[in-house]
């Protein structure tokens, strides 16, 4: 898989581009399956307990329209990062209707602005809507489940004359709303993760992003337990091959891939910042000629010890 080229590389005055401030989304949502990895209608439940029983994950899609995708939640993540900034900017009031345009919008997920990717635009919101989720996560004692939608509601506005896309507005459902204004529950986001193509390699990305982070010596995780938590529902060999091929594409956003295992001899994959990946490699190669030199003066030592004493068998004779 590779990074798409970003449609719009040039910079616009007229948009409040997410470049300008950190992309954040919710940890709670990114270590967990909530969405489907493929573009193809996706019409079976995701089920997902966490390994120690605790949390758990029930998404199902009506047939009409599917299950919303890794690329429908970009519209999420734009809105937990317009929040953010109006949090940042001193505003207290909040709202949970977001205002913009399918143009804007569009621009600031880095997709392109044709005809087609208004209509996808409107399936997204169709999908996010329509979805419904049913977890353990963020409940109280006394509550031990709760059931949302992404989206309350939203609008699409067009012109009555050219019915070309003008304005738009979207309303967050109150769980969505709650996890995005506790700042505490946001992580920022590398700005190119919009830019990957493929589903695996984007719940990749955000699983790092939690779970690494930015911890020394990065972190690990059994494949078993990741092809879990990315609600893949590709056989666990099917599964193995495209993981195989993500970490030999190596385009995760600031993190690197390797496969290794657990204590257990259990297949698992390490999740490392690529700066602390790249200096690791750096000091292996160091300690590596370092061991190749000393075994050349071992090497030598002996060699002089030999020619030494056999000089002096023959001083002897």
């Amino acid at each position: 898989m590779s990074k798409r080229r970003d449609p719009n590389p040039e910079f616009d005055l007229f948009i409040p581009a997410l470049g300008d401030l950190p992309l954040k989304d919710q940890r709670e949502v990114m270590e967990r399956p909530f969405f489907s990895l493929q573009k193809r209608k996706r019409l079976k439940p995701i089920e997902y307990r966490s390994p120690d029983g605790e949390a758990w994950v029930r998404v199902q899609a009506i047939p009409d329209y599917g299950m919303a995708t890794i690329w429908d939640a970009d519209i999420l993540i734009w809105a937990a990062s317009t929040l953010n900034r109006m949090k940042q900017q001193g505003l207290n009031d909040l709202p949970r209707t977001l205002t913009t345009t399918p143009y804007d919008l569009l621009r600031a997920i880095k997709r392109s602005t044709g005809g087609r990717d208004y209509q996808e635009l409107q399936a997204a919101l169709l999908r996010l809507q329509t979805t419904s989720i049913t977890t353990s996560i963020r409940a109280t004692k006394r509550r031990q489940k709760a059931g949302f939608n992404w989206l309350d509601s939203w609008t699409f506005d067009t012109d009555a004359d050219t019915e070309q896309p003008r304005g738009m507005t979207l309303t967050l459902s109150d769980w969505v709303y709650e996890g995005i204004v506790n700042e505490k529950s946001l992580l920022t986001m590398h700005p190119d993760y919009f830019l990957l193509s493929g589903g695996l390699e984007r719940a990749l990305y955000r699983i790092a992003r939690k779970h690494a982070g930015s911890q020394r010596g990065g972190w690990t995780c059994r494949v078993e337990v990741l092809r879990d938590k990315t609600g893949s529902d590709a056989k666990p060999k099917e599964f193995n091959r495209m993981l195989r091929r993500a970490i030999e594409a190596d385009q995760l956003p600031d993190y690197g891939m390797a496969l290794t295992e657990t204590a257990d001899k259990s297949p698992a994959v390490l999740f490392r910042l690529r700066g602390e990946a790249e200096a690791l490699e750096f000091a292996e190669k160091m300690r590596a000629e370092e061991e190749r030199r000393a075994r050349m003066v071992a090497d030598r030592q002996r060699a002089d010890q030999v020619d030494a004493h056999m000089d002096r068998l023959a001083g002897r004779r």
